[in-house]
């Protein structure tokens, strides 16, 4: 619903609340560099020459290598038709592929657009056809995704890398036989619409350095929304995520310039990778450790051997780590810092990961809009179970009244979180009529229903859209997943409204169990009922192996919905 202009004009006299209190070394205002991104790597090379900045399976990039081969890429891209403001596709997993192509397009003067590797079909085509990118960039082995699509878009080059080209010398030959156990292609696509990533990448010479404004240059173009439907990209300009990332800077007061090791397991074509593995470890000077997919055991061997002091992630990669049964056999005592983003940080989850690590790990929140962190709890000062912290520094943030636009100033009111900030999007691409909806005079909508305690720490509710009506009354899914979560039995739950002829809507619920464990949907029910309101608890329950997830380990409730919505009784 459309804010009420008028009311938030009368409100806007009003004191400011909620400002909260960051340690003192941290302050709520921030000066950030106008500058494009590829200015800030060229930063890190200049100071950091000799340092490791990426690490893939035992092969190394110095930013001495990593800035040669930016250049020679983009150098490539330019001889290969890409012209600026025009743009290119990365089609990739966490690979130095994904590093070298993003800030070589972006010194060739294009555009990058994210592409999940776990698209294909209908979804990858419509992407495709929305965003009209000149280039793809991707994997030998994910071109027969591509194949079906080109004969209707013959404008579209793809650059593709064989992935055995950035393992070390002793190891291609284990990653062909992986492959081809897998089923997957490890000869070269044949097509006019096809180049070899080294073609590109051996380019002579170096582009000319970007001239225009980092403020009205669009980076990124990062598609929002799950799996399905139509594709809606938010353009975040060069400032927008270079102000981001001064931001997680300044908020994390334990990092160390030039020392910092990020594991960077969440995936990059998310935007939370993107700027908190990716850009925040290479603009201070860290080292960026790449996992393809967060296999677990195999995260656990990377943390032995190269003692990361970062892990960005997500509540389920936390807790699978906890629940691995030879965890204990690991060292994870280097990891000093860990921001917890995407879905709801359980205390429980926190708690056991901090035993096993002895790092900070605590909740924050942000969007694709927003660059994405527009929250965190403060690292070494304060932070409150069940809130997303403080707005990180230059943020402000309201609350207000979906219905009229009113903002809400009194301490646990419940309304739609306003942000306002340097990493705010500059808009949808091509989608005037859906930024009109999400941007009011300078303020992001989120779409969730949050409040804002006294002393400015954030709680989200839960999104507005996925509030159940039962007979009248609001459940927030969120409530309910967290009683649930605390049953010993249950490994993950997801909560969500069916339709009902008696109340509108009634609560269920999806339950994974833990390993060995035994309880009944009866049980559960009973269970939740002793911890909150009746009406909130489930009136059924189903058990599954797992739970649909977005390419980031979001619970996907819509798809979850409908799935339930086939199955269940009339």
């Amino acid at each position: 619903m459309t804010a009420d202009a008028s009311a938030l004009q009368r409100d806007e006299e009003a004191p400011r609340p909620w400002l909260g209190s960051y340690p003192p070394n941290v302050t709520p205002d921030l000066e950030v560099p106008n500058e494009f991104l590829t200015d800030a790597l060229d930063r890190s090379v200049q100071r950091w020459p000799d340092r490791t900045a990426l690490i893939y399976y035992g092969a190394r990039w110095s930013y001495r290598a990593l800035g040669q081969a930016v250049d020679r890429w983009a150098a490539g891209l330019l001889r290969l038709g890409v012209r600026p403001h025009e743009r290119v596709a990365l089609y990739l997993p966490n690979c130095p592929a994904y590093p070298i192509a993003f800030f070589g397009t972006l010194r060739a003067g294009a555009t990058v657009v994210q592409v999940s590797p776990l698209y294909l079909g209908d979804d990858l085509a419509r992407l495709l056809d929305d965003a009209e990118p000149r280039a793809v960039v991707t994997l030998g082995a994910l071109t027969p995704n591509l194949v079906p699509l080109l004969p209707r878009r013959p404008s579209i080059r793809v650059i593709w890398a064989g992935v055995r080209e950035f393992y070390p010398l002793w190891l291609r030959p284990f990653v062909n036989l992986a492959l081809r156990r897998q089923g997957l292609p490890t000869g070269a696509p044949r097509g006019e619409a096809f180049v070899r990533w080294r073609d590109v990448a051996s380019a002579p010479g170096a582009p000319p350095r970007r001239t225009g404004d980092p403020a009205r240059e669009v980076a990124v173009l990062q598609y929002t929304g799950g799996t399905t439907g139509n594709p809606k990209a938010a353009m975040l300009t060069h400032r927008n995520l270079r102000a981001n990332v001064a931001q997680v800077a300044a908020w994390n007061t334990r990092a160390v310039s030039g020392r910092e090791v990020v594991m960077a397991t969440i995936p990059l074509f998310h935007i939370y990778g993107l700027t908190v593995a990716l850009l925040n470890g290479l603009f201070d000077g860290g080292t960026v450790v790449l996992q393809t997919r967060p296999d677990i055991p195999e995260l656990l061997k990377l943390i032995d051997r190269y003692r990361p002091t970062q892990l960005p992630g997500v509540p389920a990669l936390y807790q699978a780590i906890n629940l691995h049964p030879e965890v204990g056999r690991h060292n994870l005592h280097s990891i000093s810092v860990c921001i917890s983003g995407s879905a709801p940080l359980l205390p429980a989850t926190a708690h056991r990961f901090e035993e096993l690590t002895g790092a900070a790990v605590v909740e924050g929140y942000g969007l694709t809009e927003a660059s994405p962190v527009t929250h965190a709890n403060p690292i070494d000062g304060e932070h409150r179970i069940g809130s997303v912290g403080l707005p990180m520094p230059g943020t402000d943030q309201r609350i207000v009244d979906p219905a009229t636009g009113r903002i809400l100033t009194a301490p646990g009111a419940v309304g739609e979180l306003w942000v306002r900030g340097p990493q705010v999007m500059a808009g949808y691409y091509r989608r005037p009529e859906e930024t009109a909806d999400v941007l009011v005079d300078g303020w992001l909508r989120t779409g969730d229903a949050a409040q804002v305690d006294a002393d400015g720490f954030t709680y989200i509710v839960d999104r507005l859209k996925d509030m159940i009506n039962v007979g009248g009354l609001k459940v927030y899914p969120r409530e309910v997943e967290e009683a649930l979560a605390t049953h010993p039995a249950v490994a993950e739950a997801a909560v969500v409204g069916l339709p009902d002829p008696a109340h509108g809507e009634v609560v269920v619920a999806v339950v994974v169990r833990r390993p060995q464990a035994t309880v009944t949907a009866e049980e559960l029910i009973e269970y939740v009922r002793g911890r909150i309101a009746h009406y909130k608890a489930p009136r059924h329950v189903e058990f599954r192996e797992a739970l649909p997830r977005t390419g980031i380990q979001k619970v996907l409730r819509r798809t979850l919905r409908e799935e339930l919505l086939q199955t269940a009784p009339a």
